[in-house]
């Protein structure tokens, strides 16, 4: 079974839409997927698949661990795709003790014997089990938006994740987490907390600790969604995550590809649709299915991709970027010669385009000193 954790630094990326896509898409191609909504507290993934409000989800189980896991498994409109709702209505969901978390992944693993792809839709932020979920799989997605903050909050997710995975590897009383332990309460400066710079002195005191965390850092394969793109241009910025990663967490990532924003995406969910099902040959719909043909023919066994694999992941992300905007812009055309849009509508968004514009430029000023800050703990803009 392969498990797939989609999570985001930000919320308000579009995590579940990719989510809840992908498993069309999947379940289309013959897969046999099972969607589960693990992003507790704030559960919504129902709603971009159309379906109703459960009468149970996960924090029913979650309240007993002892009952029937199978109760809490949904049919999808969609053949093999099943569905785990989340839980809003039951309190305490978004902060798990150690003992549900265990419970809950062992009845996920428990699923493989009838499931070809798990995929796991994440809650937004660094909550530790948020980042335990996201390790239960060496090749989980992160997805972002071109926008300061969740380029930011994205390569900061992926921080909190390498970080949790040392103190996870890293037992009680070993002589690696009383070094880790002493770099957070000296805090004696950012540098002191890049991977680069850790790794060689835990090698000097601790080598069996060491070599524990290369062994699992080596099967980390995390993969990247640039999603809300509006321009070609937009989709370069994955390369700063990408850089940053290396730089100071030695860890590289892969480009999975862009999805264009689609005002059509709104008229989708309120149609209660997936925009895969809602308007298969839409822009953002052939973009999902392109990174899905992507995700399947990929080695799931394959841990460790080479310098030229990376280098062709994000050349590709580029030239996609390009060829989804010059479809973008014969669509605007064909509707402008069809009458289906005025050239008052187009004057029109073009102004609603500008005040989003000018929306962004204020909050940019507005980041300036957060983004000077993260800089300083290690991230490259």
């Amino acid at each position: 079974m392969r498990i797939i954790p989609i999570a985001s630094g930000k919320g308000g990326v579009g995590k579940s839409l990719v989510a809840a896509n992908l498993g069309v898409a999947f379940a289309q191609a013959g897969q046999r997927v099972v969607l589960a909504d693990l992003d507790l507290g704030a559960s919504n993934l129902h709603l971009v698949l159309g379906q109703q409000s459960p009468r149970m989800g996960i924090g029913t189980f979650l309240n007993d661990t002892k009952s029937n896991f199978n109760d809490v498994i949904m049919d999808s409109d969609v053949r093999g795709l099943r569905f785990i709702p989340g839980d809003t209505e039951i309190p305490g969901t978004a902060n798990l003790k150690v003992s549900q978390i265990k419970a809950l992944v062992r009845r996920l693993l428990a699923l493989k014997t009838e499931t070809d792809i798990l995929i796991l839709d994440l809650g937004a932020g660094t909550h530790q089990s948020i980042l335990d979920f996201f390790l239960l799989s060496g090749q989980g997605i992160v997805v972002s938006a071109p926008a300061v903050t969740a380029v930011l909050n994205a390569y900061v997710f992926l921080k909190n994740t390498v970080f949790r995975l040392m103190y996870t590897v890293f037992g009680k009383g070993t002589k690696a987490q009383a070094y880790l332990e002493q770099i957070r309460k000296e805090g004696s400066g950012p540098q002191k907390l890049y991977i680069p710079r850790i790794l060689p002195e835990i090698k000097k005191i601790d080598l069996e600790s060491y070599n524990k965390f290369r062994t699992h850092i080596d099967r980390l394969h995390p993969r990247l969604i640039m999603n809300m793109v509006d321009e070609p241009r937009d989709a370069d910025v994955a390369m700063k995550i990408r850089r940053s990663c290396e730089e100071y967490l030695d860890l590289k990532i892969e480009h999975l590809g862009i999805i264009y924003r689609d005002a059509i995406q709104d008229t989708a969910l309120q149609s209660r649709l997936p925009i895969t099902l809602y308007k298969p040959q839409s822009i953002l719909s052939q973009a999902i299915y392109r990174i899905a043909d992507k995700i399947l023919q990929s080695d799931e066994d394959q841990f460790i991709p080479d310098e030229k694999e990376i280098d062709e992941s994000f050349q590709e992300a580029g030239m996609e970027a390009e060829i989804d905007f010059d479809s973008k812009m014969e669509y605007v055309e064909d509707l402008l010669h069809s009458g289906a849009l005025t050239q008052g509508d187009l004057i029109e968004t073009v102004k609603s385009q500008q005040f989003e514009i000018s929306k962004l430029k204020k909050e940019n000023n507005f980041l300036k000193f957060k983004l000077s800050q993260a800089i300083s703990q290690g991230f490259k803009p």
